[in-house]
C-alpha cells in the first residue's frame, strides 16, 4: 500500500491562493511542501497520487505526489496529497496564460475564468511552447526517448490527458520555470507536468461506476463515457466548444508527429498488470474496488483507442 504522509498544519506557513482547493505550504526536510486537502469527497486525492504514478510508467516529466491525512494533534481532518515545489531555488513557476501573454498581449489572461477561454487554443500554445526550452534535468531522468523540444514533451503531456481523461489543462493547469531575469526562451524552461486530479472520472458515483461496468446498453457503457472527455484547448478561437481530450491530442501530434510516435510507443508498452498493480497500492478507505475496476476499465479504453487512432 501507498503510504499515508502525516500532516501537521501547526506547520502551515502560507496558503496557496491559485485554484479552488484548500491548499497550504509547509517545510518538511529543508524542502518547501504542499499540502492539497481533499474537501468534496470525490476522490481528487487517489486521482492525483493515480496519475503521478502513470506518468512515472511514461517516463514523462511530473510533479511526485504522495498521499496523506491532516491531523490537527489526534483528531484527523481529513485527506489529500502532497508535493514538492517544482520552482525551487532561484526559479519561479510562471503559469501558461502569464506566458501566452507574453507571445500576445491580447490575451486573456487575468480573466475570471479558467475554462471556455477559446483563444487557449492548440497554436496558441505550440506557439508559447516554441519559445522556451526543456525541463531541467532533474525532471528529464526517466524520459524513454530523446526529446528535442520543449514540445516533444508537451505533446506527452497532452496524451496523458487524453490517457486519463484529464479535462482540467487549462491555462493556469501548465507552466514554464523561470529565472526572474529577462524575459528570453534561455530563460524559461517548461515545468513538469502536475495538477491531475480532476482526472479518471473521480468525481462519479460508485453506483453510477457499477451501473456503467454492467449496463447492456452500449451508449452507457465505458467506451461511450470515455469518448465524452473534454480537453481546455480550441482548435480555433471561433469554436464553441472544447476539443475532445484525444482530438486535442491529435491536433499536437500533427505539428509534432515524431514525439507523438514515441510517446504512443511508451503508452503501448504499459500492460494492464502495471495499472493493476498502481490501484492495487491505493488503500481501500481511499479508493473503493469497484471505483478501481472502473478506471482500469477507463484506462484500457482510452490507451486502446490512442493506439488504434495511431493506427489508422
Amino acid at each position: 500500500m501507498y503510504k499515508i504522509h502525516r500532516v501537521d498544519p501547526s506547520l502551515f506557513e502560507a496558503v496557496e491562493t491559485l485554484g479552488a482547493k484548500r491548499k497550504s505550504w509547509f517545510r518538511q526536510d529543508n524542502k518547501r511542501v504542499l499540502f492539497k486537502a481533499e474537501t468534496r469527497g470525490t476522490g481528487e486525492d487517489w486521482a492525483e497520487k493515480i496519475a503521478c504514478e502513470l506518468c512515472r510508467l511514461l517516463g514523462l516529466p511530473h510533479v511526485h505526489y504522495e498521499l496523506a491525512h491532516e491531523y490537527d494533534g489526534k483528531t484527523a481532518r481529513g485527506p489529500g496529497v502532497i508535493c514538492d515545489s517544482c520552482a525551487s531555488g532561484n526559479r519561479w513557476l510562471m503559469l501558461g496564460n502569464q506566458l501566452l501573454l507574453t507571445i500576445d498581449s491580447d490575451y486573456p489572461a487575468h480573466g475570471e475564468k479558467n475554462y471556455k477561454v477559446s483563444q487557449h487554443t492548440v497554436g496558441a500554445v505550440v506557439d508559447a511552447i516554441d519559445f522556451v526550452t526543456m525541463p531541467t534535468d532533474e525532471w528529464m531522468q526517466d524520459m524513454p526517448f530523446e526529446a528535442n523540444s520543449a514540445l516533444d514533451i508537451f505533446v506527452g503531456y497532452v496524451m496523458l490527458d487524453a490517457w486519463i481523461a484529464n479535462p482540467d489543462r487549462h491555462h493556469q493547469n501548465w507552466a514554464v520555470l523561470w529565472d526572474g531575469q529577462q524575459l528570453s526562451g534561455e530563460r524559461l524552461q517548461l515545468a513538469p507536468t502536475f495538477d491531475h486530479g480532476a482526472s479518471l472520472a473521480r468525481n462519479l458515483s460508485d453506483e453510477e461506476r457499477k451501473k456503467r461496468l454492467t449496463s447492456k446498453d452500449m451508449n452507457y457503457q465505458v467506451p461511450k463515457f470515455a469518448a465524452r472527455a473534454r480537453s481546455a484547448f480550441y482548435g480555433q478561437v471561433s469554436d464553441e466548444r472544447t476539443l475532445g481530450t484525444h482530438e486535442a491530442f491529435w491536433q499536437f501530434a500533427e505539428i509534432a508527429s515524431e514525439a507523438a510516435k514515441c510517446w504512443l510507443k511508451q503508452l503501448q508498452l504499459i500492460k494492464p498488470a502495471s495499472i493493476q498493480a498502481i490501484l492495487d497500492k491505493v488503500p481501500e478507505q481511499r479508493m473503493s474496488m469497484i471505483a478501481k475496476e472502473f478506471t482500469l476499465q477507463l484506462l484500457s479504453v482510452n490507451q486502446q483507442r490512442l493506439l488504434e487512432e495511431n493506427l489508422t
